[in-house]
């Protein structure tokens, strides 16, 4: 195993702008952790134990300050009625935002009287479960474009709550940009995206006019992409966009849904799969840009892509500048697990489970 990191800079707690007074309460606590803070503050019982959190994948560590901030600020006791903190009757040893991990390798470890924190379990695990899920994911994507840009587009396929944290494990794990200001916001940037379908339609299904209105306004304050299948026809109106905007226009962005064949393959149909984005219509609207003189256009591919689908564009060296992807950095599950493995500071865990010690851990302040 290797030896410690030097300390790394953690987020503030006030960045996630918790609901304290809620978590405290146990408001967003599995019911059978309220009645054991209770049971054990009723019966003045004041255990001392070691809670080490982990999970069973090779992923990629995200949640890891949101789970601190929510020991900070919402551990504590009940007494004479109100509710008093108590972080520094607790220590706590974790790992970074980040930090690649292996299955069951501690992340991060709490000991004091649990009482204090019995009732945050339900809480410091989902957000280390979400913010580690979309980490991976990312990383997976990233690894996959082999140093071309990922912008992180799923903010439409899940509730509008979880943009914050999951626009920053995405940017963590190396997006380049997120869609959403709320997804930029603990890192202080901006959401970044296209002229949209409904903008264009706006314009009566003129693409050229709403991207021109677009650049008209917006040139300058951002990096001006547009859609360029409204009318399912990406070279025509790629080229099109690309005379009227000239040096305004940063990129296209091709999104033909799965269920079309575009336009510029109708007479190419035979040896491939047509349908969506396909590897051929990149790259005959690559050729149609450089021959028209747009070699400075980028393109930009997004509609379905995962992983494996962005290895597959690739292996087969489709001019792709950067990749958009959505639903699929929303998917999947990485779960973890918190246990007492020791009492007083003795071993004291279920079958199975013991403390297992992790160099790579640094003390929290």
């Amino acid at each position: 195993m290797a030896a410690p990191a030097r300390t790394r800079t953690r987020l503030d707690p006030s960045v996630f702008r918790l609901p304290v007074g809620r978590i405290r309460e146990g408001y967003y606590t599995d019911a059978y952790f309220n009645f054991a803070k209770e049971l054990l503050e009723a019966e003045s019982r004041h255990p001392r134990v070691t809670m080490q959190v982990f999970q069973k994948e090779d992923s990629v560590l995200g949640g890891i300050d949101e789970a601190i901030a929510v020991l900070k600020q919402c551990a504590g006791r009940h007494d004479s009625g109100t509710y008093e903190p108590a972080w520094e009757e607790i220590e706590v040893h974790a790992l970074h935002e980040g930090d690649e991990i292996a299955p069951y390798e501690s992340v991060m470890t709490i000991q004091g009287d649990y009482g204090l924190f019995a009732h945050l379990e339900t809480v410091y695990l989902g957000c280390l479960a979400r913010r580690t899920l979309i980490m991976r994911n990312v990383r997976e994507v990233v690894d996959a474009a082999q140093g071309k840009p990922i912008i992180f587009f799923p903010a439409r396929h899940d509730h509008w709550l979880v943009q914050t944290g999951d626009g920053w494990a995405a940017h963590v794990a190396g997006a380049i940009g997120v869609s959403t200001d709320a997804q930029a916001s603990w890192w202080g940037g901006r959401g970044i995206g296209t002229v949209p379908h409904g903008l264009i339609a706006a314009f009566g299904g003129d693409t050229v006019a709403a991207a021109t209105a677009f650049a008209d306004r917006f040139h300058g304050e951002m990096n001006v992409t547009v859609l360029v299948d409204f009318d399912n026809d990406s070279v025509r109106t790629s080229l099109e966009v690309a005379d009227a905007l000239g040096e305004r226009l940063w990129g296209v962005r091709l999104d033909t849904s799965g269920t079309l064949v575009d336009r510029a393959l109708w007479n190419e149909m035979g040896t491939f799969k047509p349908t969506g984005v396909a590897p051929r219509l990149v790259e005959r609207v690559r050729e149609a840009l450089d021959e028209a003189g747009h070699q400075r256009v980028r393109i930009v591919v997004s509609g379905g892509f995962d992983a494996e689908r962005i290895r597959h564009f690739e292996s087969l060296g489709v001019p792709v500048d950067s990749y958009g992807v959505g639903s699929s950095l929303v998917k999947g599950q990485n779960d973890f697990t918190a246990d007492v493995v020791r009492v007083e500071g003795r071993h004291c865990a279920k079958v199975g489970r013991r403390l297992n010690p992790n160099p790579r851990l640094e003390r929290v302040s």
